[in-house]
């Protein structure tokens, strides 16, 4: 039986707008529109209430021990959903059932009283999730070393620093047990030897049978954590499945409608395509190409291309004058570069695009002008992925020195 199940879920808000701003309507809102409400309609500004749909027929099942990776870019409604799961925040329709204990981590420190030590915060925790202060205390020792926070537990949190609040708040959460776990982006949070714990501790609790949702945007973490994927889109479910396949829908739908331009510059053509071989591969080398038109006469029109992972890691920004010397005239051009095999490694790519005059001067710039995916190739006979966002193919020399002593 379903861990989660979520049915026709929706969330609207109440926006009211006035000529000159746009605000959440409050009690002190109302009582101030209600007393200025004469003179605003003489001048012909009486507030308008508009609804705005955070979460629109939302519906997905999630089963013990599946690790679900919401994702979505900001703004999609992915902590409103959490919220409203966690029933933090109550919908306006549809419905949410659980089977057993909610730990949210929705923000740093969440749910934590700042005036309390960290010792009485994890207690308070483990009281809200419904545990008995001697379960509480079985599993207090192990929360405190996870958090590394020994010498700071009898210290109000509010003087803990972000990192410190982060730690002990994902220990609390992770090391209580609750049957789902719900967690929002916090696992961004903190150095790399803390993430890489909070992964660790993910995929213990996954393996005991835990149903997860976890707020990404981070591909990697998505591909190694959760068994399926969720895409969010202005509140609505656009794609479930497969992790692979939704992050590649997420790609394509940050990707322009159209190539776009301006009195400078009108971007024609952006592609890339493997050198050798039918399709990009770590192997294969890629070829960058992009066709315009220029507009103007300048002196020197630079085209420069930024090569990012899916993640938003810049892997290299690199341009070309298109002349050294000689006026650029208007008209069509193309730019093509070569990107050498064993550069990139496997994965998902997108290019953004910038126009320059002498490298002072934006002519045009665009985001996400091209997406690609470069193939994974055998290691010893395996697909087995490597770490990393390069892949150089480099030359070894390996000497004896002799016996030791």
């Amino acid at each position: 039986m379903a861990a989660i199940v979520v049915e026709n879920l929706s969330k609207r808000y109440r926006i009211a707008r006035t000529a000159e701003r746009v605000a959440y309507r409050t009690l002190r809102d109302d009582l101030a529109a209600l007393a200025t409400w004469p003179a605003r309609r003489l001048r012909g500004r009486i507030d308008r209430a508009e609804d705005f749909w955070a979460l629109r027929d939302v519906s997905f099942e999630v089963q013990p021990g599946e690790v679900i990776g919401l994702i979505g870019r900001n703004g999609a409604g992915k902590s409103t959903l959490l919220k409203v799961v966690s029933r933090i925040t109550k919908p306006t329709a549809g419905r949410v059932r659980l089977r057993g204990r909610v730990g949210s981590l929705l923000e740093v420190g969440a749910g934590f009283h700042p005036e309390l030590t960290g010792r009485e915060n994890i207690y308070l925790s483990g009281v809200v999730l419904g545990m008995r202060r001697v379960e509480i205390a079985r599993k207090f020792d192990e929360i405190v070393a996870f958090a590394e926070v020994e010498k700071f537990l009898d210290v109000p949190v509010k003087r803990y620093s972000s990192g410190m609040f982060m730690r002990l708040a994902f220990a609390v959460m992770a090391h209580l047990e609750p049957e789902i776990l719900l967690v929002d982006e916090v696992l961004a949070v903190g150095d790399a030897a803390f993430q890489k714990k909070c992964l660790g501790k993910v995929g213990e609790l996954m393996r005991s049978g835990r149903s997860i949702i976890l707020v990404t945007h981070a591909a990697a973490t998505a591909q190694k954590l959760c068994t399926r994927a969720i895409l969010l889109d202005a509140g609505r479910v656009t794609s479930v499945g497969p992790v692979r396949d939704v992050l590649a829908a997420y790609s394509a739908s940050a990707l322009p409608t159209e190539l776009g331009g301006n009195e400078n510059i009108r971007v024609l053509a952006v592609r890339a395509e493997p050198v050798a071989g039918e399709s990009i591969a770590v192997d294969s080398g890629i070829r960058l190409t992009v066709d315009f038109e220029c507009r103007v006469k300048a002196r020197v029109v630079d085209c420069t291309l930024e090569v990012s992972t899916g993640d938003g890691i810049v892997v290299f920004h690199a341009g070309t004058f298109l002349t050294e010397s000689e006026p650029c005239d208007e008209g069509l051009y193309r730019v093509t570069t070569h990107v050498p095999p064993h550069t990139l490694n496997a994965g998902d790519y997108h290019v953004r695009l910038i126009f320059g005059q002498a490298r002072k001067i934006l002519l045009f710039g665009q985001d996400s002008v091209c997406r690609f995916e470069v193939a994974n190739v055998p290691v010893y006979g395996t697909l087995t992925p490597l770490p990393g966002v390069l892949r150089p193919n480099l030359a070894w020399r390996v000497e004896y020195l002799g016996r030791c002593g």
